[in-house]
C-alpha cells in the first residue's frame, strides 16, 4: 500500500530506504466506501490523505444547493483541507470518495513529529506545497481566462482517465460549466478525433 507513496517522495528528494521504512511508521490506512466522508464541510480536518486507491472530490456546496469542485484526488494525490488542517479551525470543503477509496492518513502531530525524525521530508512536503500553490494559481488563471474547451483539455491533461470514472455532471461542476455544455464539448471533440 505504500508503494505509490514511496514512489512519490523518491521522485521528489533523495532518502534511503531506512528512512523511507521510517515514514511508514507515521501514517494510517482507511478504506472509505463510494460516497463515504473523508471530511465534511464544519468539521475540522484532521488529517492530509494520499490516495493509493480510488478517485476522491473536494467540494463545497453553495447558498442554493449546487456543488462546487475544487479537486479530484486519484491514486498518487494528496487531498485535504489545507487551511482547516493547518488552523485548527473549521473545514470549507468536504472530501468524499467518488470510487471505494484506499488512503494513507498523517495528523498533524504525525506530521510535525515525522519532520522532526526525519528532516529530508521537510523537502518534500515543502515541495508539495509549493506545487499546490502553482496548480490552485493556475487553476483560478484557468478559471477566470479560458473558454469551456480550454478548461476541458486542461482537465484531461492533469487527470488522465477522469472521464471515464466519474459522471458527466461532476465533470460539469469541476469545469464551471452546464452539462449541456460539456456534453456538446464532447460531442465535437468526438467530431475531431
Amino acid at each position: 500500500m505504500f508503494e505509490l507513496l514511496f514512489k512519490s517522495i523518491t521522485d521528489k528528494i533523495e532518502i534511503s530506504l531506512i528512512e523511507l521504512d521510517s515514514v511508514q511508521s507515521f501514517f494510517t490506512t482507511k478504506k472509505l466506501r463510494r460516497k463515504q466522508y473523508l471530511l465534511q464541510e464544519g468539521d475540522v480536518c484532521k488529517y492530509i490523505a494520499f490516495v493509493t486507491k480510488g478517485v476522491l472530490k473536494s467540494y463545497t456546496i453553495d447558498e442554493k444547493g449546487a456543488e462546487h469542485i475544487i479537486q479530484f484526488a486519484t491514486e498518487g494525490w494528496w487531498v485535504s483541507d489545507n487551511y482547516s488542517f493547518l488552523t485548527g479551525l473549521a473545514a470549507s470543503y468536504t472530501i468524499d470518495a467518488m470510487e471505494d477509496s484506499e488512503l494513507l492518513l498523517i495528523t498533524h502531530a504525525a506530521m510535525e513529529e515525522m519532520l522532526f525524525a526525519i528532516p529530508k521530508m521537510e523537502k518534500y512536503f515543502r515541495i508539495l506545497f509549493q506545487n499546490n500553490i502553482i496548480a490552485i494559481q493556475n487553476r483560478l488563471v484557468c478559471s477566470l481566462t479560458q473558454t469551456a474547451e480550454e478548461k476541458y483539455k486542461k482537465m484531461n491533461d492533469d487527470y488522465p482517465n477522469i472521464i471515464q470514472r466519474v459522471p458527466q455532471h461532476t465533470i460539469a461542476s469541476f469545469l464551471g460549466i452546464t452539462p449541456e455544455t460539456l456534453s456538446r464539448i464532447r460531442k465535437q471533440r468526438a467530431g475531431k478525433d
